[in-house]
């Protein structure tokens, strides 16, 4: 895959490298869940033309029904009008009825060939409901149904899950091995990149909605990198330099790996803290410390590393500021810091 486009001339565009040309895959994300699965009109929408009632009135009123709205099908089919050569794909929460069936099977492998017969009895529906549609470029809809994949995407869950799978054997290729508390950290670095493609503006932005595939690669090896570090460094090495590149005083570095060495220690001791109220501490560190860094990665909090550092650690000090009888300052900075030395928190924005 060559680069993505994020809500351009389409929900996504994925474009792809190809033996003679590059190609353009055309995807529309459905995320309502309709109380139904999804069926031939709700692809190809109603007849074109619904015959009158033999017993009704034209001259009241009732005349043929007439579709005006161009259906899910029309709508993708009009995207391929670029110099790519176009493939199209429906992502949906909700299955799709048996009619439909026959899209779920990736284009050009084995089990698609088995069903041409009801390729072929949906593109008859085509023909009934869509007559004559084609795209810019003139392909028609025996092209779309032979270029088109609908992928069923089930629930949040499973696609969590897929893609931690999906990082987890890329990072073993790379022979760096990521537990999944850093494998969903870095899960929130890309959907935060993702979101912010999206919300840019095609002017004056554009090529902020397009990720390419060099900038992807150069991320992954400095994820890969720190990780490995992170693994094969001393204690604090990674946090050192985390705040260095974040262009932190060294006194501030040298505090900061004092609190996460005293932090280091006090959860090694047994009398310290309740264990239930160490991993609730621990929790809300690392979820507010998401929060923050999603909101820099989207772009709702545009701070270079120094002022990031500096929210974060304001925010250690609200959340103290919110338990009553108790001083938790040091523990929970020290967390931060601890976090940030595993690889799972960065201070400066995305490159």
């Amino acid at each position: 895959m060559l680069r993505v486009h994020c809500e351009t001339h389409d929900d996504i565009v994925l474009i792809w490298t190809a033996p003679d040309s590059e190609e353009a895959e055309y995807v529309q994300v459905k995320g309502d869940a309709h109380n139904q699965l999804w069926s031939i009109t709700t692809l190809f929408g109603a007849k074109s033309k619904a015959n009158a009632d033999q017993n009704s009135d034209l001259s009241a009123g009732n005349e043929a029904t007439v579709k005006i709205n161009p259906s899910i099908f029309e709508k993708s089919l009009a995207r391929d009008g670029h110099k790519e050569r176009g493939r199209f794909r429906l992502v949906t929460l909700r299955p799709v009825s048996d009619a439909l069936e026959a899209l779920t099977y990736p284009c050009g492998s084995a089990g698609r060939a088995m069903v041409q017969g009801k390729i072929s009895a949906i593109k008859a529906e085509v023909d009934d409901r869509c007559p004559g549609a084609t795209s810019p470029k003139g392909n028609d809809a025996q092209y779309w149904l032979d270029n088109c994949y609908w992928e069923v995407a089930n629930d949040l869950t499973s696609a969590r899950h897929e893609n931690m799978l999906r990082l987890f054997k890329l990072s073993s290729i790379a022979e760096v091995i990521l537990l999944p508390e850093k494998i969903e950290v870095l899960l929130d670095e890309l959907r935060a990149l993702a979101k912010a493609a999206g919300d840019a503006k095609w002017i004056p932005d554009r090529t902020k909605k397009i990720v390419v595939q060099a900038q992807i690669r150069q991320w992954w090896a400095q994820r890969l990198s720190e990780a490995s570090a992170a693994i094969t460094g001393s204690a604090a090495e990674v946090l050192a330099i985390k705040m260095k590149e974040a262009s932190l005083p060294s006194e501030l570095v040298d505090l900061a790996i004092e609190l996460r060495r005293d932090y280091a220690a006090n959860v090694r001791t047994t009398r310290y803290m309740e264990p239930d109220r160490i991993q609730q501490l621990q929790e809300r560190v690392k979820s507010e410390a998401m929060s923050l860094r999603a909101k820099q990665v989207g772009g709702d909090l545009p701070l270079n590393g120094k002022q990031f550092h500096h929210q974060c650690i304001e925010r250690m000090d609200q959340i103290n500021a919110e338990i009553p009888n108790d001083d938790v300052s040091a523990f929970l900075k020290g967390c931060l810091y601890d976090i940030t030395d595993r690889c799972l928190l960065r201070f400066e924005p995305p490159a």
